[in-house]
């Protein structure tokens, strides 16, 4: 039987920089997340001390405004001053997470976030298990990538049964990825839901995948006007239920 709901967010934010008027302002960020109240925040190129975003260390600054007790960032590009990468931002406890290199040979550094989290369930709590990442723009380099990804020790030994959610930038316009994450047990919660450019959509760039003990109850992409001027992408959300299963096995 399924749990209450959970909301999960994907998008990457550009900076805080729009898409079209180029202006930094992370509170159009602050305020687009706060619209779709999500328990699980997965963000992409979020800034860390670069002089474009005023210095701004923007994983801190999303988290105190939003009010999540939970986060996570890693640099996935290191510039002159600062660099920018992913973050996960929870109001799950983090039991622990995983910073795996998803680098392939002479492209630009890619990383994705792995956190198992303690989800509160009736009687006790679930393992849920996310996985934050930007994929690279070659469909070689982005294959390779999930490959990596699928094969790192948080995914491959999870038990069959324990939910898991995988989203991100995936680069992917032509989802050719789909067919590997469905032969391992995957299943896609946003189908070709068109994301970019956020003023008028026409590539399905931002997706989210699930398996194990969890039901999709719906998923849409955010049409909110600020949020399609905060950044080049549009957000991703989608509600899930994770499922009672008979052995919890600590998962």
């Amino acid at each position: 039987m399924p749990t209450s709901p959970i909301r999960i967010l994907t998008w990457n934010i550009h900076k805080g920089i729009g898409g079209v008027d180029r202006r930094y302002d992370l509170n159009r960020i602050v305020e687009s997340v706060r619209h779709y109240r999500p328990d699980v925040a997965f963000l992409q190129e979020v800034d860390d001390g670069v002089p474009r975003s005023r210095f701004h260390r923007q994983i801190d600054l999303l988290a105190e405004s939003l009010g999540f007790q939970h986060q996570l960032f890693q640099t996935n590009v290191r510039l002159k001053q600062g660099g920018y990468g992913n973050a996960i931002l929870s109001r799950f406890a983090i039991q622990t997470s995983f910073d795996l290199s998803l680098k392939t040979p002479l492209k630009k550094n890619r990383r994705a976030i792995v956190a198992k989290l303690q989800v509160p369930v009736s009687g006790g709590t679930r393992t849920l298990i996310v996985g934050n990442m930007h994929l690279g723009l070659a469909g070689y380099e982005r294959k390779q990538q999930l490959k990596m990804l699928l094969e790192a020790d948080p995914i491959r030994h999870a038990h069959r049964d324990t939910p898991v959610v995988l989203g991100g930038d995936m680069n992917d316009v032509y989802h050719s990825l789909d067919a590997r994450l469905l032969r391992t047990g995957f299943d896609s919660a946003t189908r070709d839901a068109k994301t970019f450019p956020a003023f008028m959509p026409v590539r399905g760039l931002d997706r989210l995948y699930f398996r194990g003990a969890i039901q999709l109850d719906h998923a849409f992409v955010g049409h909110l006007e600020l949020a399609c001027q905060a950044s080049d992408h549009r957000p991703v959300i989608a509600d899930f239920r994770i499922c009672r299963v008979a052995d919890n096995s600590g998962q």
